[in-house]
């Protein structure tokens, strides 16, 4: 009975706390690649995860010449500012955003074909969060 007890206030000390959001992150970004499918675009990667606060997570992904892109990101409630950067194979920052939203984006037009890191960061959590739910999507037209 004691352990039972013991279990049941842990339950429910975890599901009062600030907890990541995946799902709500990646609803946010399917309803703006959905809406981009008017404007012509079409999805070429989609992608959750959480994030502790601070932290990165990279992703590499190839990028066509002739193609127009834009990286879509969103963030759960509990996100002060994410950013999203897009480097080259030999870590220069190839564009970044100057926001400090939980819902930045990126647009790029490759001038070759080429390899790059889409990075996301966790520059900011809300107080009390101990961790993100993030989403990113990119499209191409």
């Amino acid at each position: 009975m004691t352990r039972f007890l013991s279990l049941l206030v842990l339950g429910l000390t975890l599901s009062s706390s600030a907890l990541a959001d995946e799902e709500g992150a990646e609803t946010c970004v399917r309803t703006k690649v959905w809406d981009g499918y008017a404007d012509g675009w079409g999805i070429r990667t989609l992608t959750s995860t959480t994030l502790a606060p601070n932290a990165t997570r990279n992703y590499l992904v190839t990028l066509y010449k002739g193609n127009e892109y834009q990286i879509t990101t969103c963030g759960d409630e509990g996100v002060q500012n994410l950013d999203v950067l897009l480097y080259d194979l030999n870590g220069n920052v190839v564009l970044r955003d100057d926001t400090a939203d939980r819902e930045p984006k990126l647009y790029f037009q490759p001038t070759e074909t080429s390899t790059y890191y889409i990075v996301l960061h966790a520059r900011e959590l809300k107080t009390g969060a101990t961790g993100a739910g993030v989403s990113m999507a990119v499209v191409y037209r």
